[in-house]
Parts: C-alpha cells; sequence; structure tokens
C-alpha cells in the first residue's frame, strides 16, 4: 500500500526545510517512531547509526517523534533530546500522533520501510532488528538499481549548530574525597572533573569520542555515561579505582583510578543484552568455549563476559556488600560484587510495569537513578529508586538471608509515589495522590527525606517517609538530572545537574525544609487506546525472518509471547505464557477500559554458514484498551511484518 504523507508540527535537521514523501521518492525511507523517553527507541538509534553510515546515498531514515509525556511534546525539549542523543537525520516533530496513526504505530518504538516508489514494504515493532533492515535494504537496493528506480545522492539531512562549553548534557555528579566535583558529561563522552565552584574544569577523563577503550585519561572512550558512585574506602586500594561509571550505551560498568585517571572495565562486554536472546553468552571454563545464559535464572556470572543493558546509574549498598546497578535497558536491577567480579539479576522480572512485592516479582519501568539512606536500629538501610518510565519513588529494602529467615538474597519492593505507566504530572499533597513527570534522579537529605530531580517537570521535589506528603522545593528548572547534598550544621545546599542547560545550579534550601503544594494537573499518555468487544478476542504477533535467516530453534522454541492486563480483572481467560505468537482472549464484559501488557520475542538465525549468527527482535507493549460493542475482535500487533 501507498505510504501515507508525513504530516506534524515541522522538521528538524533539515535546515528548516519541510519534507514531503515526493522528496524522498527514489530513496529508501525507513520512518523510526519514537519518543526521547523512551530506552528501547534509544537502543534502535543506535542500531540505526551502523545502517545509516552503509547506505548514505541510498538510504534516508525519519525520525517520527510522537511524545507519550507532556515534556517531550515542548519543541525546544525535543530539539534538545536530537542534539542530546546525536540524531544525525531528519526528525518530524509529531506531538499530536497524526502520522503516527496514519501509520497504525502501536509501540515505541515502530520502523516501517517504504520502498523507492513510495510503497509500504513492511513494519517492525521493537528493538534488534538491525540484522533484518540491513537485509531488507541490500534486497531493495539491487531490486530498485535493476528497475532504475533507485536514485542515488545525498539525502535531506542538515547537521545542527552544536553545543560548545564545558558540559554538553551532563548526567550525574559526586562528589571526590578532596572537595571537587566528578561528572559525567554524557554529551562529551566523558568524565569532567571541576572544582567545587561547579565551573572550573580541573581535568578531563576520556577522549570526548563516543567509543569503548580502556587507559589512560586522553586514551579512554565513553559512550554516555551516567551514573557515578565512588567506592567504599576500604575497597579502593584493594580494588585499584576508585569509582564506578554506569557506561551507558557502552552496556558497561568502567572503573576510574583518580590518582591518574585510568579506566578500565569492570562489567560487560559492550554488547547489549538481549532478553531470551541466545546471544547472551558467557565463557564455560571448557577449552574457551561458550554456553547461553539468562539472567531470569539468577545465575551469578563473571561480571567481563556478562551482556547488560543500558545501565543507568550505581549505588553501593552496605548491607548487600555490593552495588546495585539500575539497569534501565531491561527494567530490572541487578547487582555487581567487586571483589569476586560478578554481576547477577537482583530484582525484577524483566516485565515493564509498577508492580510491588518482593524483587523476584516487582516490575519496574526503567529504573535510572538510586540513592541510599544508611541504616538505623529504628529504620535500617534502604535504597531509593527513580523509576522513570512509570514516573514512580520506589524503595528497596534489602534482604540478607539468616537462619530465621531464609529468603534468598534480594530486595523487597514497594512504592511511594507513582501510579504507573500512563500516569503523571505535577501533583503535590498526600502520596497516594501525588504525581511526578519521569524522574531520573534523586538524594537522601540528613532528615531522611528524600529529594527528586523530577525532569520532565524541571522541578525538585521532596517527600517526607513520616508523614508521607510530596512538596516542590525548586520549578523553572531545564531537565534536572542527578541531586547532590551538601549539608552543614549551618545549611543544606543542592547541587542539581540541569541537563538541558549544559550546567549545575545550586539550590539554597530553607532551614524548616518546607515546600510548596503545587497542582498542576493529572495527565495521561494521549495515546488512541484501541477499540475491541468483549469476549473472545485473537491476539496476534506476526513476525517474518529477515532475508537470508530462518526460526532459531536450537536451544528450545524460537518465539515467546506473554499476556497479562492492567486491571488483572481485564483478563477472563488468556494471560500467561506461552511459544506461540497468538493467543485466544477473553475480555471481561464488566471491564470497560485497561491496558494489555504484551510481550513477544523471537530469536532468528542466519541461514547458511557453519557458525550463523543470531539475533533476536522483542518489544513490550502496553496496549490501552477501550471495551465496546463495535470493538475489533482481532488485535494484531507485528513484530515484523
Amino acid at each position: 500500500m501507498r505510504a501515507s504523507e508525513l504530516v506534524g508540527r515541522g522538521w528538524l535537521n533539515t535546515g528548516g526545510r519541510d519534507i514531503t514523501l515526493a522528496d524522498l521518492r527514489g530513496k529508501i525511507v525507513v520512518l523510526d517512531f519514537w519518543t526521547f523517553c523512551c530506552i528501547n527507541c534509544l537502543h534502535v538509534l543506535d542500531e540505526l547509526r551502523e545502517l545509516e553510515a552503509a547506505h548514505p546515498d541510498v538510504l534516508v531514515i525519519i525520525g517520527v517523534h510522537s511524545p507519550k509525556f507532556e515534556h517531550e511534546a515542548d519543541p525546544q525539549a525535543l530539539a534538545a533530546a536530537v542534539e542530546r542523543y546525536d540524531v544525525h537525520h531528519p526528525v518530524l516533530d509529531d506531538p499530536n500522533l497524526t502520522t503516527w496513526s496514519a501509520y497504525g504505530a502501536r509501540a515505541w518504538p515502530t520502523l516501517v520501510v517504504i520502498d523507492p516508489e513510495g510503497y509500504i514494504v513492511t513494519s517492525m515493532a521493537g528493538e534488534g532488528h538491525a540484522s533484518a533492515l540491513a537485509a531488507l535494504v541490500d534486497q531493495l537496493i539491487a531490486a530498485h538499481e535493476a528497475k532504475g528506480t533507485l536514485h542515488r545522492g545525498d539525502g535531506p539531512y542538515v547537521a545542527p549548530t552544536p553545543h560548545e562549553g564545558t558540559l554538553r548534557f551532563p548526567a550525574k555528579v559526586i562528589t571526590l574525597p578532596g572537595g571537587n566535583l566528578l561528572v559525567a558529561d554524557a554529551g562529551h563522552h566523558s568524565l569532567a572533573e571541576l572544582a567545587p565552584d561547579g565551573e572550573t574544569l580541573i581535568r578531563r577523563i576520556g577522549t570526548g569520542q563516543r567509543g569503548f577503550t580502556d587507559g589512560g585519561p586522553t586514551e579512554a572512550q565513553f559512550s554516555e555515561p551516567n551514573g557515578l558512585r565512588l567506592v567504599p574506602t576500604l575497597l579502593r586500594k584493594q580494588l585499584g579505582y576508585d569509582v564506578v561509571i554506569a557506561d551507558t550505551v557502552n552496556h558497561a560498568l568502567r572503573g576510574v583510578r583518580l590518582s591518574d585517571g585510568a579506566v578500565t572495565t569492570l562489567a560487560g562486554t559492550g554488547q547489549q543484552y538481549m532478553v531470551g536472546g541466545v546471544t547472551n553468552v558467557i565463557a564455560d571454563g571448557l577449552q574457551g568455549t561458550t554456553r547461553p545464559y539468562a539472567a531470569r535464572t539468577r545465575e551469578v556470572v563473571p561480571a567481563r563476559a556478562a551482556n547488560l543493558s543500558s545501565p543507568w546509574d550505581v549505588v553501593w549498598s552496605e548491607m548487600l556488600g555490593q552495588f546495585v546497578i539500575a539497569m534501565a535497558g531491561t527494567h530490572t536491577l541487578w547487582s555487581f560484587d567487586p571483589v569476586a567480579g560478578t554481576v547477577q539479576l537482583l530484582a525484577g522480572t524483566m516485565n515493564e510495569g509498577l508492580e510491588d512485592g518482593p524483587g523476584e516479582s516487582a516490575w519496574f519501568a526503567q529504573p535510572s537513578g538510586l540513592a541510599l539512606k544508611m541504616g538505623s536500629p529504628e529504620s535500617g538501610e534502604a535504597v531509593w529508586l527513580a523509576d522513570s518510565e512509570t514516573s514512580a519513588l520506589r524503595r528497596l529494602t534489602p534482604r540478607i538471608p539468616s537462619i530465621l529467615f531464609p529468603q534468598p538474597f534480594g530486595v523487597d519492593v514497594t512504592t511511594a509515589v507513582g501510579q504507573g505507566l500512563f500516569d503523571f504530572g505535577h501533583r503535590d499533597g498526600d502520596a497516594s495522590q501525588a504525581l511526578l513527570q519521569h524522574p531520573l534522579g534523586l538524594a537522601v537529605l540528613p532528615d531522611e527525606s528524600v529529594v527528586v530531580a523530577d525532569t520532565y517537570n524541571g522541578a525538585i521535589r521532596r517527600f517526607e517517609p513520616e508523614t508521607g506528603q510530596v512538596t516542590t522545593l525548586a520549578t523553572g528548572l531545564a531537565e534536572p538530572s542527578d541531586i547532590l547534598v551538601e549539608a552543614s550544621d549551618q545549611a543544606i545546599t543542592l547541587v542539581v545537574v540541569e541537563s538541558a542547560a549544559h550546567r549545575l545550579t545550586r539550590i539554597a534550601l530553607p532551614a524548616s525544609l518546607a515546600g510548596d503544594i503545587l497542582d498542576h494537573g493529572a495527565h495521561r499518555t494521549q495515546r488512541p487506546a484501541s477499540e475491541v468487544t468483549s469476549g473472545a478476542l485473537r491476539l496476534d504477533v506476526p513476525f517474518t525472518p529477515a532475508p537470508g535467516q530462518k526460526l532459531d530453534d536450537r536451544w528450545g522454541p524460537s518465539t515467546s509471547l506473554q499476556v497479562s492486563a492492567t486491571p488483572p480483572e481485564l483478563l477472563l481467560d488468556g494471560d500467561g505464557s506461552g511459544t506461540d505468537l497468538f493467543r485466544d482472549l477473553v475480555i471481561n464484559p464488566a471491564v470497560h477500559e485497561g491496558v494489555l501488557h504484551v510481550t513477544a520475542k523471537a530469536a532468528s538465525c542466519d541461514a547458511e554458514g557453519e557458525f550463523p549468527a543470531c539475533h533476536l527482535a522483542q518489544q513490550d507493549w502496553g496496549v490501552p484498551l477501550r471495551i465496546t460493542d463495535t470493538g475489533e475482535k482481532t488485535l494484531t500487533l507485528p513484530l515484523r511484518g
């Protein structure tokens, strides 16, 4: 079928020019429906870089930005995100989801391929499609070059002027033993050590170019580093490094020795952990051979041999005696034992959502910030978590096995503030009704209350555990992403990372710590609900292997499908896990709306070759449903059409 016209509010990365499908005739076009809050969308941006570089004269990638959060509909915020994430192709601003709806997108991210004659070839949801896209593009190049319908030449991309300054989209900050500040300078792919004034550059660790290289401060390379945490004093000499860094886009943890700025890799291979993927392998000790592993088993694996997925922050837990990792890419928490050199899944099922309870069954949604509340005889240790996609503040209580309580090593999870994946806003008051919007950072004050970098509200919020009240301490900030507390007997000052303003900002708190009670309203994601009938509903998830590939069943079934619902009573039948990419559901007529949670995976491998490469496509859908008498009896969610 013919591709629909590209309609939106405006364009970025085109030099001010609007683009039509007619302008793209003769090119292979990939539409990337994304939103800049979404970690899976950021993974796809990284997957597309190599493809863009390989075919600059025949392939045009168009980012269609269809926002989830209210803040993402701000054109200035979108422009900052396009620069922040090094998007090197035109981007259509689609705040009303006009083009999203025209192409029937149901998930972030979704890819649609259009051939040089303007016809839709296929659509793909989720991540892990890089090899399929590469094979399809090669096939389309050959076919349309033979037909004479392929036109080579420059595309419509026009590079914007980058921000110049000491910091570029800084992410996190810590205080060093000597009083200087160490900043994860994500936009410069490096670490910046600043004087206590937060402005004067003392030194830079890293070349400033995106890469994955160990070595001294002028040779080492990072890729969008985020979380930073000091190693406990007693371990620094033994380990040989002083700071642990969550090197997000390299899917790794790195260590820095402050004396000379030397960087070493502590965990991760540089490859992304794919949920259920057969590419997750570790050495098994038998003459260098490898075997697949699944983090769901909570297996303890060598840190340097394990694939990670977008670690966003780290914190040291005294009770666990390990670092806790906010593994945003798989909606989980992992632990890193620096002495043993091992990692393991600590909490989360790898399903995206807001579910409390034992860590083994809890659901998270892109955990992005961690802060430790030190233990006391009365309250014990806690790790506070900014769970960004559910706009939630959550508390993790470490659980240590003992004779009296022989539970497995782990954490218990409770939610202090937050309603779920699609509810957000700026509302203070009782925590049960309070709302945040995509928080990324937090810190604990001396009185054990928690301050939250409420990123998409541009605010600093405070949660008081004893009263259960939320207040606002500051507003008007440019995407605050982290907070550092500077406390003395006389005053408390917050050092706030204003990421979109490329700076650190100090905010003095009143002695009472009192804040304002604000209510700027509640919001829900303005994503169109799918109308379905009650009773029997067929769920179909089409998947076709890429050209030259076949389904891979070497280690068991090649496909899997998991279904659940919010509220749970929405489904009378059909929830649970299975290996078929279709399911017969029964929708409860007594429930009028809800969210269907669907997780699909399909493993494929190259059809030829002695050592065929493995590929995994995967996607989590949270599909809003509205139950009507005239709704559809089939719900189709293409994984790869």
